[in-house]
């Protein structure tokens, strides 16, 4: 079996799963219960809080866990929205957006607010400039990807950041999931208020995340019911999943530096072999680009097909995001790069996570170019 899909999901750790049941097994007593079973719980709770919050440099007061990255996109953007309403109504976003800040976004249109979607150019990025000039008075969001989950390109995150330093009214959000252990991302540096990491992205279990927030920042709560997460999140907390998703990152962040040159040279190996066929073409930059994804189009060859003849060989590969896989036509995401609509309705998607092996390129090369042979002569 070769997984080459890692972008939408990773293989948990080992030693996460032993965590996880480990807590589950002896501090399964809910944190918020005063007794002492309780009380070991929280302990437990607030160690993870301080060890993600040295993996990432902030307070641990600046942490709230959530479910993963949709719930972080959605508590930051809405929750700043409702929240600074009263201060304005206008929002700033990109057109290739994860569909989990894109569609929420649409959503707070239907409420009132009016949102800028920023257009990019062919690599997939934003202008900064084109961002300064669509800055209103009543601007109070920024919110951006920094590595885009279709196609790896890295946004001018931290240009952005300086910009914003000058406006002291408007926040800015960034969706980290793609880019956490593979494009490092100061928030300090980067002005960064609010940002969203997932933890099935880094080897974590699925239903656990991180959003950052600044500490001067306030949200608007999605859920209410409780004081848990600083108030931002109620409900009982999934210890047992916090504890691993600690473990998760601490493990992805000590790997990362090896992790990363193991991938660039798979990815840079994948692009030379892949730019030799005539009947593809790479949509992936060739600069600022993540070292995990490489997203390409093969002519006359349906995505859906190929993945399929390549699923028959134990070769696990996408089209897009895991969230829109399962959607017939072209990528939003593509489009938006001013791709044609043939080649934005033909793209597949190879992302590694560091576990990945040269071997295993050669062998999906060798199935990948036996496969589009086949099917094109199909296809005559």
């Amino acid at each position: 079996m070769i997984y080459f899909d890692n972008s939408a999901t990773t293989k948990p750790y080992k030693d996460v799963l032993d965590a996880f049941v480990t807590v589950s097994q002896a501090y399964f007593a809910n944190p918020s219960s005063i007794h002492s079973k309780g009380g070991e719980s929280e302990r437990l709770l607030q160690q993870a809080r301080k060890t993600v919050s040295q993996l990432l440099h902030v307070k641990p007061q600046e942490i709230i866990f959530t479910s993963g990255g949709t719930e972080g996109n959605n508590t930051a953007i809405k929750g700043v929205a409702m929240q600074y309403a009263t201060r304005g109504k206008h929002l700033i976003t990109s057109a290739v957006e994860h569909a989990s800040s894109f569609e929420t976004f649409h959503a707070l249109e239907t409420l009132g607010f009016d949102v800028t979607y920023l257009p990019v150019d062919e690599e997939g990025r934003i202008s900064v400039d084109e961002l300064k000039a669509a800055i209103r008075e009543d601007t109070i969001l920024v919110s951006l990807i920094s590595v885009n989950n279709e196609t790896g390109t890295i946004g001018p995150i931290e240009e952005v950041g300086k910009l914003l330093q000058e406006y002291k009214k408007i926040y800015f959000h960034v969706d980290h999931v793609q880019g956490i252990g593979k494009v490092p991302l100061s928030f300090t540096k980067a002005g960064v208020d609010l940002c969203t990491i997932s933890g099935h992205k880094v080897h974590g279990l699925k239903g656990t995340g991180i959003l950052y927030k600044r500490e001067s920042v306030l949200l608007s709560p999605l859920l209410t019911g409780g004081e848990q997460e600083g108030s931002v999140r109620a409900g009982t907390e999934n210890v047992a999943g916090i504890v691993s998703l600690a473990k998760a990152l601490r493990m992805t962040f000590e790997y990362m530096d090896a992790g990363v040159r193991n991938m660039e040279k798979i990815t840079s190996y994948m692009r030379d072999e892949l730019e030799k066929l005539p009947s593809v073409v790479i949509n992936t930059p060739k600069t600022q680009c993540a070292p995990h994804i490489l997203n390409f189009s093969v002519e006359d060859v349906k995505p859906e097909v190929l993945i399929h003849a390549l699923d028959q060989k134990e070769i696990y590969v996408s089209t897009r995001s895991a969230c829109a896989s399962k959607q017939t036509g072209a990528s939003r995401v593509l489009l938006a790069m001013g791709m044609k609509e043939k080649r934005a309705s033909s793209a597949i998607r190879l992302s590694l996570s560091y576990e990945n092996t040269m071997e295993e390129a050669e062998i999906v090369l060798r199935e990948l170019k036996k496969a589009v042979t086949e099917l094109q002569e199909i296809m005559r």
